[in-house]
């Protein structure tokens, strides 16, 4: 709460309050043993104090509500609501009345006036009052300036200002980790930090993607129709506590064959984040557009589109391989299969593939047998281009896991 009020030759006086949630009032207990000379008189004391719990007398607990006796503090993504007063001390009317408030930030100056026509008169003990609300969008010092002019009955027009400077501090720290995948897919693991000095209930996290990603949260856990969240039933975030979010955004078909998606630099979206504090108050931040660089692959990139998570030993199983033309130039491949100590190729190497233009891909189904059981790497696949005598060698493309069918049967 902060009050100012004008000089004397003023006949009005302007009043500010801060608008805020009341807190709860706890009250330190003071114990002693039985056999200590107070006795239990500081127990009798704190069973007839109304602040306490009953029953719970001697913990830091209160169901009294204190109203705020400063101005607190503001964080950036919540509402700052404020109570503005012009009071008529003297024992004149005034006439013609109009008060302004405005924010000055360090990068702009926000009118917040509710209205800008002025009053006709003001009779004396009359007040004008207005209530303002902003949702502060920036960090730093911010100044709220209140201007009141009048005119008194003799016609003489005054004037008046103050000015009321307060600190809009951050209330959470938010770090943002990429992981590509062997496809297109992007995981983005995002670590929000609560910096504030009370609990945070976060009502809501979630991802807004670009116009080339479909998202999807990796935040619940199946149980039942819904899902249920890995961080409980009751999501509260305590003062310096870390949790950590996990998305997975997969390009749209539309634009998962474009360059654009698997090279340079690619927009991923942003976090948009609502919690609540105290006593419901509300707060939300909307961090800028995440960027993420894709990784390189290259003159030709290979990946695979169909690959079965399990198979049978010695059994032939199909995989289907996407290859990309990532260069500016077109080529002419040759594909080489070449046999590792688990896994063998089925089919003919050294084929010709064709011409595959700029950007362009082309999908190759290919058949395989693994004579060892286990987790086995699928490797050995080559493509040479013609035009310039060049070899890509591609190793450890996938992993697939071998199995013995007799040893399931029994």
């Amino acid at each position: 709460m902060e009050v100012n009020q004008a000089k004397q030759e003023h006949l009005l006086a302007l009043k500010v309050m801060r608008l805020t949630k009341p807190t709860l009032f706890t009250n330190m207990p003071v114990t002693c043993e039985d056999r200590d000379l107070p006795g239990d008189l500081f127990s009798q004391l704190m069973r007839t104090d109304p602040s306490t719990i009953k029953g719970a007398e001697a913990l830091m607990l209160g169901e009294m509500l204190t109203l705020p006796q400063n101005f607190g503090n503001i964080f950036l993504g919540e509402t700052f609501s404020c109570y503005i007063s012009v009071h008529n001390d003297s024992t004149k009317v005034v006439k013609d009345i109009l008060v302004k408030a405005d924010l000055q930030t360090s990068s702009q100056r926000l009118s917040l006036s509710a209205s800008n026509s002025a009053v006709t008169e003001l009779k004396p003990e009359c007040c004008i009052d207005d209530v303002i609300h902003h949702e502060v969008k920036e960090i730093g010092t911010h100044i709220l300036v209140c201007a009141v002019s009048y005119t008194t009955q003799f016609g003489e027009k005054l004037y008046f200002r103050k000015f009321f400077k307060f600190q809009v501090l951050k209330p959470l720290d938010v770090k943002t980790k990429f992981y590509n995948a062997e496809t297109d897919e992007v995981f983005l693991e995002a670590q929000i930090q609560n910096i504030t000095t009370s609990p945070m209930f976060m009502e809501k996290v979630s991802l807004e993607p670009s116009i080339m990603y479909n998202v999807t949260e990796l935040n619940t856990v199946e149980s039942g129709e819904e899902g249920e969240s890995t961080f409980g039933k009751m999501s509260y975030l305590q003062p310096m506590d870390t949790r950590q979010y996990l998305y997975c955004l997969k390009p749209k078909p539309e634009y998962a064959e474009k360059a654009g998606v698997i090279k340079g630099v690619t927009v991923i979206g942003k976090l948009d984040i609502v919690w609540k504090t105290n006593l419901g108050e509300r707060g939300r931040l909307q961090t800028s557009q995440l960027q993420r660089m894709a990784p390189g692959y290259g003159d030709i990139r290979l990946s695979l589109e169909m690959i079965p998570d399990t198979v049978n030993l010695e059994e032939p199983f199909d995989i289907i391989c996407k290859i990309t033309n990532c260069s500016e130039r077109t080529m002419d491949l040759v594909l080489e299969m070449c046999n590792t100590r688990s896994v063998h190729w089925c089919g003919v190497s050294g084929r010709q593939l064709g011409k595959v233009g700029p950007s362009a891909f082309l999908s190759l189904p290919l058949k395989l047998l693994s004579s060892v059981q286990g987790l086995q790497s699928i490797s050995g696949l080559r493509l040479t281009d013609t035009f310039l005598k060049r070899t890509y060698e591609y190793d450890d493309i996938a992993q697939v896991c071998v199995v013995c069918p007799f040893m399931n049967e029994s």
